[in-house]
């Protein structure tokens, strides 16, 4: 077959990553961001074409979308409902790394459009939601028919030694974290989905040499395994993991409403709380120091019990995090591109890949999954 045309949305960390991968697997590879010099960094490194474009030109985005195979989008959750829905008018492929709940729900709605024009559009395809779910979801259908007690995920991304009061640096864009600390979480509790709230239901967990460490709720990283999977699972949670006090910080923010976006009158001045808030982390965090990718899966049922485990580091090219989120939605397109994998319509990334399918595309890039002790 001739080699696949994909076309990569986003030329920061996680975008190059993606580039870089499907560079490596024969790809022709173009990128595309607003910003020239972002892209021209990246030509340098890599042997990709690059074009300037803004996502909200519907116009150009159509047109750069014509010629290819598939769309990896890394550019921010506010843009995947209308980019999944011009990828399928294009008749290409479409991932991206989601992580809002409405925004994924509106592009499951395109199931009929992609299914018509012969594509998949697979929205979650990161690190959580990605590929933690389907890890989760291959325990899941590793036990027994009957009812299933708990199915847990926790998973962070952590500079490998705290970094100032959050022990955090900037490993993502700061308005998808903040999006991850304020949308309400869904959960199963007694096999039915609930809503809880973020920055909530705090656990310790040990995790030598990274912690102690916190865990608590954040949104997004269930996906769709409350819904696919209520009235089987008697319990199931997405948590983040953070260095001990970073939950509590950002808590305490959340309830004095600094997370709101509705503007605040303040003398003769009206702002809103929460783009002051992600100007400020995204300006005054620091970036860029080794970090690690820290995730935990595992499901019960009676006496029997499923985990796995993935720590990743920094591999001296791209950050773990951007490593983890990236290779996953990669690995994906190269199956769907060259016919491994035939799914088609739109859904959860573990309704389009089984741990089978995916654990070996990412062990030929370092990232490895392993048992985890009862």
């Amino acid at each position: 077959m001739t080699a696949p045309r994909t076309l990569v949305l986003g030329a920061g960390i996680v975008g190059s990553a993606a580039a870089w991968d499907l560079a490596r697997r024969a790809h022709v590879v173009t990128v595309a961001d607003r910003r020239s010099g972002a892209l021209a960094e990246l030509a340098d490194q890599l042997d990709v074409a690059t074009t300037t474009i803004d996502v909200d030109d519907a116009t150009a985005v159509a047109g750069l979308m014509a010629s290819q195979d598939a769309v990896v989008s890394a550019v921010p959750y506010s843009h995947g409902a209308s980019l999944a829905s011009a990828a399928a008018a294009a008749g290409a492929h479409y991932v991206d790394f989601g992580g809002n709940p409405r925004v994924v729900k509106q592009q499951l709605r395109l199931d009929a459009i992609a299914r018509e024009a012969d594509v998949a559009v697979v929205p979650d395809c990161g690190l959580a939601p990605g590929l933690a779910n389907v890890l989760a979801t291959d325990m899941i259908a590793a036990l027994e028919p009957g009812p299933i007690d708990s199915v847990q995920m926790r998973v962070g991304a952590l500079p490998q030694v705290p970094i100032g009061a959050l022990g955090y640096q900037l490993a993502f864009s700061a308005g998808g974290l903040i999006n991850e600390y304020a949308e309400r979480c869904e959960v199963l509790e007694n096999g039915e989905v609930v809503d809880v709230e973020p920055l909530s239901r705090f656990e310790t967990v040990d995790w030598e040499p990274w912690g102690p460490l916190e865990a608590f709720s954040t949104a997004g990283g269930t996906s769709t395994l409350c819904r696919d999977h209520a009235g089987r699972v008697d319990a199931l949670e997405y948590k983040t993991l953070r260095f001990q006090g970073h939950g509590l910080t950002f808590r305490s923010m959340f309830e004095l409403g600094l997370f709101d976006e509705v503007p605040w009158t303040v003398g003769t001045t009206s702002v809103a709380p929460r783009p002051v808030l992600v100007e400020a982390l995204r300006t005054r965090l620091p970036r860029g120091a080794p970090d690690v990718v820290l995730v935990r899966v595992w499901a019960t049922q009676g006496t029997r019990h499923l985990g796995v485990e993935l720590v990743d580091v920094h591999d001296g090219r791209f950050s773990a995090l951007a490593r983890t989120t990236a290779f996953p939605a990669t690995a994906l397109v190269d199956l769907l591109v060259r016919g491994e994998l035939t799914v088609r319509g739109a859904l959860a990334m573990p309704q389009a890949i089984t741990g089978a399918q995916l654990l070996p595309e990412l062990e030929a890039v370092g990232v490895s999954v392993t048992p985890l002790d009862p």
